[in-house]
Formats: C-alpha cells, sequence, structure tokens
C-alpha cells in the first residue's frame, strides 16, 4: 500500500510530477515552491526529501553536488491509492455513497456534473 504524505511532502511531489523532464533538480523544487508561495529552507527541504526517499517516493542519483530526483509513483497510482483508501476509511468502500454525498451536498458544478454521468454512461457501454 502507498503511504500517506504530509501536506509538504504532497507540495514537493506536485512539483516534481509537474515537472516534464524524467529527473528533477534541488534547484527547480526550491523555486517551485516559492512559486506556489511556500518557500522552504535548505535544510528543511533536505529532510523532506530524505522523507520521500524513505518512503518509496523518490530516487535520487548523486551527480558532482548536485542530486538528480526521480519519482519512483506516479501522481495517479498515488491519488488511486489514497482515494481507495478514502472510500474504504469515509464510506466503507461505497464509490456510491462518495458520489451521493457530492451530488447531494451540492459540492459539484453543472459541467462536473455532466462531465460525470458521461463518464458513468461511457462505463456501461463498454461493459
Amino acid at each position: 500500500m502507498t503511504q500517506q504524505l504530509s501536506d509538504a511532502e504532497l507540495e514537493i511531489m506536485k512539483i516534481v510530477w509537474g515537472n516534464g523532464s524524467k529527473v528533477t533538480l534541488f534547484s527547480y523544487i526550491m523555486d517551485g515552491l516559492a512559486a506556489r508561495g511556500k518557500p522552504c529552507q535548505k535544510n528543511t527541504l533536505i529532510v523532506l526529501l530524505s522523507r520521500l526517499m524513505n518512503k518509496g517516493f523518490l530516487s535520487a542519483k548523486k551527480i558532482g553536488r548536485r542530486n538528480e530526483y526521480t519519482t519512483l509513483i506516479s501522481e495517479t497510482e498515488y491519488q488511486t491509492a489514497q482515494t481507495k483508501n478514502f472510500l474504504d476509511k469515509i464510506y466503507e468502500g461505497s464509490a456510491k455513497g462518495l458520489v451521493s454525498n457530492l451530488i447531494m451536498g451540492d459540492m459539484l458544478a453543472d459541467e462536473e456534473y455532466e462531465e460525470l454521468k458521461s463518464l458513468l454512461e461511457k462505463g456501461r457501454e463498454s461493459q
């Protein structure tokens, strides 16, 4: 099972996942955090990156004096694992309960509702 990330770790992973390159440099992550309005001290970022490596989300390759970070878990894999965990924990595994709550709680914009409806119909057709 994929481990859950802290908010700070997730911010870092979003930057790494959003990078179009296979490898991400430390400076790219620092700049990304600053651009998101979440600047981080160098030592703090080093600790967070170390945690992400220990959790199996990143690997690092030392090139000279810098590290190149590579993702080991994709954003989609993480989202899927966390969604399943959330469904199990809050809705006892019922996707219907989640979707019903989103609809009844008026948490979906009209476009989102129509998009979900279309996805459900397409899912039925493929079976």
